[in-house]
Formats: C-alpha cells, structure tokens, sequence
C-alpha cells in the first residue's frame, strides 16, 4: 500500500518496503520520513539527507580553518645525511 507524502512519518513493513522500494525512495527524496517496521518494531528509519550531506564541496572554503606548517615539506638534516651515506 503505497501512500502520499505527509509530514507524519510512515510506518510499513519490511515486505511491503521490498516490494515498492522505488516508490518509497522516492517519497523519501520528496520530504517524507518513512518508518520501516518488522513485527510491529521500527527497525529502520528513511529521511532525506539533512544539508550537511548535500552540501557540495567548496575548493579552499578550508583555508582559514587550517595551517600548514612552515616546514612540513623539508627534509630532517639527519635523514638527508643518512640518505647521502655509501651502502
């Protein structure tokens, strides 16, 4: 049994879940949470991605938030002087 989307959450169970899983995604996308139940005990709940997780990626929207230090690409002294050394 299929429904219209609503603002209450709804409840179905996992054989009817199975059965029109096209059907209820896109009823999630739209809006609608949806309560997935097996003997009357909710054990899944479908919602749409909150903003965070749409939120598409920004290049060097970081910038301001990180520090690189001055000497993260040098070599150690020590490493180059063993590096150097005849086998």
């Amino acid at each position: 049994m299929v429904h219209a989307v609503s603002h209450e959450p709804q409840k179905i169970g996992v054989r009817e879940f199975r059965g029109n899983l096209t059907t209820y995604l896109r009823q999630v996308r739209q809006g609608q949470v949806i309560l997935v139940t097996s003997h009357d005990e909710v054990v899944a709940e479908l919602r749409p991605p909150g903003p965070a997780l749409r939120a598409r990626r920004v290049p060097g929207s970081l910038r301001a938030h990180l520090r690189v230090a001055d000497d993260f690409d040098q070599t150690p002294t020590d490493m180059l002087e063993s590096v150097d050394q005849p086998l």
